[in-house]
C-alpha cells in the first residue's frame, strides 16, 4: 500500500477511533452476538445475522484504519503551501467557467465541510501535484480532457 498523507488531527482521530473499535466496539458486538444466540435457532435469527454483519463491517474498518496508520505520513497543514502536495487545499477554476471549486488533495479521511477531497493518485490529483498557483493543468476525465486553472492554494 502507498503512503497516505494525514494531518496530525486526522491521525489522532483515527488512532482514537481504532482504540474505540478494538476495545468498546468489539465488546459490544460480542455481547450483541451472545444475546442473539440466546434467542435460539441461528438460521432464522435476524438479530444474530445483523450482529454478525455489524461485526464484519467493524472488523473491515479496523483493518482499513490499521493500514492507513501503518503507512501514514504526517503533513503540516498549518504552513502556507508553495506547490500542490498532499494535505493542501486547492482552489480551481475550470476552463470556460467562472465558479471556483475547492479541493483538498489527500485522503478521504481528511474530509471537511465545504471542501471536496481529491486523491493524489486520481487523474486530477496527479495533474495538480507540484503545480503552483496560477498554473493551468490538463487531465483526462471520463468525459474527455479538462483544463483547470489553479486560482490559489491554502484554506
Amino acid at each position: 500500500m502507498s503512503q497516505t498523507s494525514l494531518s496530525q488531527e486526522t491521525y489522532e482521530r483515527l488512532q482514537a477511533e481504532l482504540q474505540d473499535l478494538t476495545t468498546r466496539g468489539r465488546i459490544e458486538i460480542a455481547h450483541a452476538i451472545e444475546a442473539a444466540r440466546a434467542l435460539g435457532d441461528l438460521k432464522e435469527n435476524g438479530d444474530y445475522h445483523a450482529a454478525k454483519d455489524a461485526q464484519g463491517k467493524m472488523e473491515a474498518r479496523i483493518r482499513q484504519i490499521q493500514a492507513l496508520l501503518k503507512d501514514a505520513v504526517i503533513v503540516d497543514s498549518t504552513r502556507s503551501p508553495k506547490v500542490v502536495e498532499p494535505g493542501v487545499v486547492v482552489h480551481l477554476k475550470y476552463e470556460g467557467e467562472d465558479d471556483v471549486y475547492s479541493f483538498l488533495v489527500g485522503s478521504i479521511e481528511e474530509k471537511r465541510d465545504g471542501v471536496d477531497v481529491v486523491s493524489p493518485t486520481s487523474p486530477l490529483g496527479k495533474a495538480l501535484l507540484d503545480q503552483r498557483s496560477g498554473a493551468t493543468v490538463e487531465y483526462e476525465a471520463p468525459g474527455g480532457k479538462l483544463r483547470v486553472e489553479i486560482v490559489r492554494l491554502g484554506d
